[in-house]
């Protein structure tokens, strides 16, 4: 199942030459030290790891000793995508070709074996593309992500947030698998 085109692989690994893309995941890893906390989280599969800012975060706020997965197609050294107790998805799932999120969020659900902590901004990006587009390639309101994220997942807990602007962060848990 194809989640990402070969160009837009490309495009992605010129913007992450930018040491202030992919810093989200800094901001909210004090929330993700309480999710795995809660829920006995042993292993993390941190999709769109980008820099694996978020293992940063982590580690800073005192967490270590988590198995970590970092998945990210503009890093293809990190290989492929790994099931975890806990999917952390920050701030990526707007940088997704359009025609590929559903993919994508199936891709989340089949990793997902207990919980998965996303954030989602829902606004124009600052940053810009090489190609001249926006890098939110898809800037829908939180109905219409619901609307997909309900298909593969329960929403255990829904916050808006200003952290990045506007977007909203939730807690979910996979669907049974029939």
């Amino acid at each position: 199942m194809q989640t990402i085109t070969e160009q837009y692989r490309k495009l992605q690994q010129q913007l992450h030459e930018n040491p202030n893309y992919g810093v989200a995941s800094l901001a909210f890893s004090p929330f993700v030290i309480e999710v795995i906390k809660q829920g006995q989280i042993k292993s993390l599969s941190d999709y769109g790891a980008g820099k694996k800012n978020l293992l940063k975060g982590l580690k800073q706020n005192g967490l270590d000793g988590i198995e970590y997965f970092p998945y990210d197609p503009a890093f293809p050294e990190y290989g492929e995508s790994k099931e975890a107790d806990l999917v952390c998805c920050i701030d990526v799932l707007e940088h997704i070709e359009p025609d590929l999120i559903d993919n994508v969020i199936c891709e989340l659900a089949r990793i997902t074996t207990n919980l998965g902590f996303f954030s989602i901004h829902m606004g124009p990006a600052i940053k810009v593309l090489a190609d001249g587009r926006n890098a939110h390639l898809i800037q829908k309101p939180s109905s219409w992500w619901l609307s997909k994220l309900i298909l593969y997942f329960e929403i255990h807990q829904l916050n808006t947030h200003n952290i990045m602007g506007n977007g909203i962060w939730m807690i979910v848990r996979p669907k049974q698998k029939v």
